[in-house]
């Protein structure tokens, strides 16, 4: 099966503006990822609620545009790829919390909760 090279052209231009596919992984899935699963961790691990990630991931995703701009030349005031950094952001901060959420709900309440798989636990059966 081929693909058209217009459309990953598409994909591409939608996803990011570098002139290189290296930075955006780089800055927004390794950094940017990479922060947003510690802090959704951090949250859940103070048993604050799940929208707080979304809070907080909206601010990482300035500070990611921000490496963008002050390092690669990208557009800082750029509604578009704020919106895609911070999607990406919000989707690993979710899973950390996720993640986080479902450890705490296993080991602190183990008599009542058992592990479902890596993002979700179950009720024992009494």
């Amino acid at each position: 099966m081929t693909v058209h090279p217009g459309i990953l052209g598409a994909i591409a231009g939608f996803l990011y503006e570098d002139e290189s596919f290296g930075i955006f992984v780089l800055v927004t899935i390794v950094l940017g990822g990479g922060a947003a699963v510690l802090a959704g961790r951090a949250i859940a691990a103070t048993w604050r609620p799940w929208w707080q990630v979304v809070v907080y991931m909206l601010i990482l995703g300035g500070a990611v545009r921000f490496i963008h701009f002050a390092l690669f030349g990208g557009t800082l005031l750029s509604l578009h790829y704020y919106a895609v950094d911070s999607a990406v952001c919000l989707a690993a901060g979710l899973v950390g919390f996720r993640a986080a959420r479902v450890s705490q709900m296993v080991t602190q309440y183990r008599w009542i909760n058992g592990p479902d798989g890596p993002l979700r636990w179950r009720r024992k059966a009494q």
